[in-house]
């Protein structure tokens, strides 16, 4: 029996990028595996042939979808949902476009990591939250985004001391994925600031090899929600795998 073989895991934001490496990761491993995401469709084939995934239609936004998490309660919650922002620059943003990361993915990360210590989830449980590597450089073609992943990543950090005051044993990972061309969000970002740049977009990722891939993000998430001794910790996330800021 494998580690993971008696262990639930919750994805939020599962159907697509990051978050379906992440779903097929634990999948993969073993662990009992419940998908959310506001359109589930893109797992239904996934779903069809492992019979430890189950698939919830609901926006993470939505106070309602925390139901999942009080009648399931898992040993590791992956918070990967989030809003796609609009890449244009700041004199063509309207308050609404720039504030779109704010209204979800910091929503998301409030509801979520307040309900986590409301319930609150078992002492041993595990709490993965991500944020973006643009929380600490800046995005200036992505309105509010850059700002919204730093106040998750803030989130996490908050979560983390009222879990220690209250003495939950509940741990708190916070992942910084770097740009990537291998998602959907990712690939019209790097698109958009190639062309601010004046370069290809193959130049333009250069720097950045070896890209982040899904898989990559789900070894990360798997090595992160399996280590027998963690510590509350905040890691950049690449191609060539986690990297634990200070």
């Amino acid at each position: 029996m494998s580690y993971w073989s008696d262990r639930k895991v919750l994805v939020v934001g599962a159907s697509r990028g990051l978050g379906r490496g992440v779903t097929e990761a634990f999948l993969g491993a073993g662990a009992t595996v419940t998908a959310l995401s506001r359109d589930t469709a893109p797992l239904a084939a996934l779903a069809e042939g492992h019979g430890n995934l189950s698939l919830v239609d609901a926006d993470a936004t939505d106070p309602a979808s925390l139901d999942v998490l009080r009648r399931n309660p898992p040993d590791v919650l992956a918070l990967v949902a989030g809003a796609s922002p609009e890449l244009r620059p700041l004199t063509e943003q309207t308050w609404e476009t720039f504030s779109t990361p704010w209204n979800i993915d910091v929503r998301i990360a409030f509801l979520w990591l307040r309900e986590v210590l409301r319930q609150p989830l078992a002492p041993g449980s595990r709490v993965i939250v991500t944020s973006s590597g643009a929380a600490l450089k800046g995005s200036v073609l992505s309105g509010g985004y850059a700002g919204g992943k730093a106040t998750v990543r803030f989130l996490a950090d908050y979560a983390t001391q009222e879990a220690a005051r209250a003495g939950l044993g509940i741990t708190f990972h916070t992942v910084l994925p770097q740009l990537t061309p291998e998602t959907g969000l990712g690939r019209a970002a790097v698109d958009a600031y190639a062309e601010r740049a004046g370069v290809t977009p193959e130049t333009f990722v250069e720097p950045m090899r070896p890209v982040l891939t899904p898989e990559a993000a789900g070894t990360a998430f798997l090595r992160l929600g399996g280590d027998p001794n963690p510590p509350d910790a905040v890691h950049l996330l690449s191609g060539a795998g986690l990297t634990r800021l200070p």
